[in-house]
């Protein structure tokens, strides 16, 4: 295996590892979570839909194929992570808490920036090109 596979799969994987347990953690609505939530302000109904939505990216992701399927599902981490972020925030929360999930946001762009060819889009031409 060489150094840009290895640069691709070992961010995918923790990537992937956190977002599926963020995703089970969210979607069996456990009473921390939803108590989480709450203090951010979000109903109790919205950890099933993330993590459900978490699971389905990290399927996405690890696939093969799919390449803009896979490209939709890092956008979604990307408003969800950020967005987790920007809510801690707001929430007045200490830093850390608004720092984790923009690390977790960091490996999950470094499995977007090292993904090999065949998991990318093809180049997108300008209209008349």
């Amino acid at each position: 295996m060489n150094a840009r596979t290895l640069g691709y799969w070992i961010p995918t994987a923790l990537f992937a590892l956190a977002m599926t347990g963020s995703g089970v953690f969210n979607a069996s609505r456990a009473e921390p979570i939803v108590q989480a939530m709450a203090h951010l302000g979000f109903p109790a109904w919205l950890p099933l839909l993330i993590g459900t939505w978490k699971l389905l990216g990290v399927v996405a992701i690890l696939a093969p194929g799919f390449p803009r399927l896979k490209e939709w599902a890092y956008a979604g981490f990307f408003f969800n992570l950020s967005g987790a972020s920007v809510s801690h925030l707001a929430a007045g929360d200490a830093v850390g808490d608004a720092v984790a999930p923009l690390v977790i946001l960091g490996i999950g762009l470094a499995s977007w920036a090292m993904r090999p060819e065949g998991r990318r889009l093809g180049t997108i031409l300008p209209v008349g090109v």
